[in-house]
């Protein structure tokens, strides 16, 4: 089995946090192909940043469908593109945000998100309203830490986001953390000792979820709203990115 786990940012030393979190759960025999586009902004934090990194990672579902993935993951917790990579894409694709909140909502009747920065909240709140799973969420907490900051052991991004869940076990009754950043994979086991309930890697939980796909032979639905995009002609640097017939 091959998945496929793009990194929407430009970002190497992610990609490669990312990649070791997917093989670490990865079932023997699963090939983990990470990539990361060659163009567009080094981390995705809100709603500007989101619009100019989704070219050039559906250029890399792209390019990795044609070298035979059997899956896609969306390694960014906003759920990046992930419906249009959805109609784009052969194999099926899976987006870390949406993962982690189904994993959790197995797991615990209350569950909270703590992500990087404020500008994050809506945009997961968002996801969370269309997934139907806002009820189940108790809130989404932002520990106010740069992305780029997670890249940095030496900063306080830890002890940041560590307040934060205690303040959701405390304030917000949370049963269960989700981990609201691609970036803070490496940190789930050891969070989860320190505050003795849940964490959940949007990663991880995608991973697992992508090999049940495939394992399955699941793929996505083309009646509706992910049918394959109409061929049309592409205009200017977008041109790469039309629709094939």
């Amino acid at each position: 089995m091959r998945l496929h786990v793009v990194n929407p940012n430009t970002t190497a030393s992610m990609t490669a946090k990312i990649a070791a979190a997917a093989r670490s759960v990865a079932l023997p025999g699963t090939v983990i192909d990470a990539r990361q586009p060659a163009m567009g902004p080094v981390s995705i934090e809100g709603f500007y940043d989101e619009a100019f990194a989704v070219p050039g990672m559906l250029g890399c579902i792209r390019d990795a469908d044609r070298d035979g993935a059997d899956a896609h993951i969306i390694a960014c917790f906003d759920d990046t593109g992930l419906d249009a990579a959805r109609a784009a894409a052969k194999a099926p694709v899976i987006g870390i945000g949406e993962a982690g909140f189904h994993m959790a909502s197995l797991i615990a009747a209350r569950f909270a998100v703590v992500t990087t920065l404020g500008v994050s909240i809506v945009p997961i709140e968002h996801n969370l309203k269309k997934y139907g799973l806002a009820e189940r969420c108790a809130r989404v907490r932002a520990a106010e830490v740069p992305v780029l900051a997670l890249e940095e052991r030496n900063t306080d991004a830890l002890g940041k986001i560590s307040a934060e869940i205690t303040a959701a076990i405390r304030d917000d009754r949370a049963e269960a953390i989700v981990l609201g950043c691609a970036g803070m994979a490496d940190l789930a086991t050891e969070l989860a000792a320190t505050h003795g309930l849940p964490v959940v890697d949007g990663v991880a939980a995608a991973v697992t979820l992508a090999e049940s796909l495939v394992r399955l032979g699941l793929t996505t639905s083309r009646l509706g709203p992910y049918a394959p995009p109409r061929p049309k002609t592409y205009s200017g640097p977008f041109s790469p990115f039309q629709p094939e017939a």
